[in-house]
């Protein structure tokens, strides 16, 4: 008892003379001018930092928020404004092995925390507000929470990672995990709605999920409602499989069965999947084995399947069996929502498409493809097969594409195009990039090589990228880059040129901007809008549907209505939703398509007759943060038609929104007569 005494005594004291320490380098940091400022903060950061490794460090620097943000720990960087922050972010900065960047994202979840209990206040963030953001937080970083080590973490390093864990524990203890798991699951069937690709957060949330159920020490008391929908989809799906087996003991139940309890089973497993988008590994074993049983005729059964998918499916069985041997694996079960849905979308009827798979079957990596999937995803299933389980989920699920942490969208929103309007392009680009390690497009008759240009691949994009998009959007990247280098000089935004070249024929030939290049200020504002309505509204343009996705361009801005930035999309349809407002439905490759843009404009991914993937917004919102768009010179529409009154209320949101430092009459005035 003295021994553990003394260490108490010990850390104590040392946790004191840190926080003396704090306190000194939080005064010099109050007497900095603006040009010192920058010089005296990584001091005060160290000194946290310090805390941080001790035992109550969290509490001390909780309890100091206040002092640290008046004393300017945040001026001048990223976090300076909290109600601009993406919660999406954080996870990537509690990961970093940049020691300052972890302590700052540290005390800016600290800060709000303090906010969203009411002992901290900065406007315009409401408690509210702060409680939503760490709510998303935690849900989007429950690996780093419960200690799952990914390759950021191993590169972190355990002081840094343990400081980014603690942080998370201690938010949860004070917000109270009963109080967050409602909160979780909703944001798990919000993703889910979305119908990622890339589904693996989801999973590990659901898995750390199941564990707090099992914990005896958790009282989640009334909260938790429909966790157990969500553990059940991947393991326990089917009463055969719901106390969780394993998969060899759920291969000896599948063996036993009779017919009709084997139908049965199918059904269940299929139900599951098309209910949530996940799919259990126990659905792939039951996949396989009806392959080696020879009892292939229940496939569309165990996929689901609707009266297309099952002609699909019988047109072309060779080709699904040879798939599924060599993709579908427990380790790689998720690829089998994509087949189902593939199959469902009838591409294989496309002449190109069945052939272009067979060689996908076939294909022979490149090494450093090889090398590229082998670093993401290990080597169980093999290489090719997890390619191969890639293609499938990509070629069923168009709109489930996400650019991931990848700054460029542009990529994204081409491969996505590609899938679902030319998939046998994708599958020749995919063949190209795995193959060849080399993909050539031309601009303007001009071949471009995605090994030109005099820069070196970038060899690994991340780990929150699925196979395909791992290893093409680095050689799509650079030839996007290589082009918009060649229109350098041109009077007019480069995008007007390289969007038809880059992403195919059918992407419109008419280009309207509405800002000017020159300048970065509005210009003709009015008529870009006038044209909009009239290529893109049914009441102005004839009725006519929207042929071919097309690509777009907006500003994006955050729930204050503040531009952020610039961001590709593609505009894939326009219709009435059931409450008979027409609305414009789009693709967002940023992994997360329901956002809040400010002034009302918030971004739908369900209830407004959205399909999987689909974003959407009132068509008057969509068009005050539009941008660019592409149209059909011959198909213009009829322009003189749109109202002035729907014209100038569209105009007024752009000009209170993100062009309300883009006004050119405000320039003129800011300018000084000569």
């Amino acid at each position: 008892m003295v021994e553990n005494s003394s260490l108490v005594d010990e850390t104590a004291q040392r946790l004191a003379l840190r926080a003396e320490r704090l306190d000194g380098a939080l005064e010099a940091l109050r007497g900095a001018s603006r040009v010192t400022h920058g010089a005296k903060v990584p001091r005060a950061l160290d000194a946290a930092r310090q805390i941080l490794a001790e035992e109550g460090g969290l509490e001390l620097l909780h309890e100091r928020i206040a002092a640290l943000v008046e004393a300017g720990i945040f001026r001048g960087s990223d976090w300076d404004q909290p109600d601009r922050l993406v919660p999406a972010l954080a996870r990537q900065a509690l990961t970093s092995p940049d020691a300052a960047t972890v302590v700052i994202e540290v005390l800016s979840e600290l800060r709000f925390l303090a906010i969203a209990e009411g002992s901290y206040t900065q406007l315009p963030l409401t408690p509210a507000a702060a409680h939503s953001h760490l709510v998303r937080v935690v849900a989007l970083s429950l690996s780093i929470l419960f200690g799952i080590a990914g390759e950021a973490e191993r590169q972190q390093g355990e002081r840094l990672a343990a400081i980014a864990r603690r942080s998370l524990a201690f938010i949860v203890e004070r917000l109270g995990f009963e109080q967050v798991i409602d909160q979780l699951i909703a944001e798990i069937w919000r993703i889910l709605e979305q119908r990622p690709i890339r589904v693996e957060p989801v999973r590990e949330m659901i898995t750390q999920i199941a564990r707090c159920l099992q914990d005896p020490a958790i009282d989640l008391g009334g909260s938790g409602r429909g966790a157990e929908r969500l553990v059940s989809s991947l393991y326990g799906p089917t009463r055969a499989c719901s106390e969780d087996p394993g998969v060899a003991g759920y291969a000896e139940r599948l063996a036993a069965m009779d017919a009709v309890a084997l139908q049965g089973e199918v059904r269940g497993l299929a139900r599951s999947m098309h209910d949530t988008g996940l799919v259990s590994p126990y659905h792939a074993v039951a996949v396989r084995h009806l392959l080696d049983s020879n009892q292939g005729s229940l496939l569309p059964d165990v996929l689901g399947l609707s009266s297309t998918g099952r002609d699909c499916l019988l047109c072309y069985q060779g080709l699904v069996h040879a798939l599924v041997e060599a993709a579908i694996h427990p380790q790689s079960c998720q690829a089998l929502y994509g087949l189902a849905l593939l199959l469902e979308r009838g591409i294989l009827y496309q002449p190109p498409v069945a052939p272009a798979l067979w060689r996908q079957l076939r294909l022979v990596l490149a090494p450093a493809a090889r090398e590229r999937l082998l670093q993401t995803y290990g080597d169980t299933p093999a290489p090719e097969q997890q390619l191969l389980a890639g293609v499938l989920a990509v070629l069923g699920q168009p709109l489930g594409i996400g650019q991931g942490n990848n700054p460029t969208c542009q990529s994204a929103r081409a491969l996505s195009m590609w899938s679902y309007a030319e998939p046998d392009y994708l599958l020749q680009l995919v063949a190209w990039a795995a193959r060849d390690d080399e993909i050539i497009m031309h601009f303007e008759g001009d071949a471009i090589s995605s090994r030109g240009g005099g820069t070196v691949l970038s060899p690994l994009l991340g780990f929150d990228l699925d196979p395909v998009s791992l290893l093409v959007v680095p050689h799509l990247d650079h030839i996007y880059a290589q082009m918009m280098q060649r229109c350098v000089g041109r009077a007019e935004d480069p995008h007007r040129w390289v969007n038809p070249e880059f992403h195919g024929w059918w992407a419109g030939r008419g280009f309207r901007i509405n800002v000017d290049v020159a300048t970065g200020k509005l210009a003709a504002l009015e008529d870009f809008l006038r044209h909009f309505f009239a290529c893109y509204h049914p009441y102005y343009n004839g009725n006519q549907p929207l042929i071919h996705p097309q690509p777009a361009g907006i500003a994006v801005t955050d729930s204050a209505a503040r531009f952020i930035g610039w961001h590709a999309i593609t505009i894939l349809r326009v219709a009435l939703d059931q409450e008979e407002e027409m609305r414009v439905y789009f693709f967002n490759p940023n992994n997360d398509g329901g956002q809040d843009w400010g002034e009302g404009v918030v971004v739908s991914t369900a209830g407004h007759g959205e399909r999987y993937g689909e974003s959407s917004l009132p068509f008057a919102e969509f068009a005050s943060r539009l941008y660019i768009f592409h149209f059909d010179p011959l198909e213009p529409g009829a322009p003189e038609t749109v109202e002035e009154s729907v014209v100038a209320g569209c105009a007024e949101r752009v000009r209170g929104s993100w062009a309300a430092d883009r006004i050119p009459e405000l320039a003129a005035q800011a300018v000084p007569p000569p």
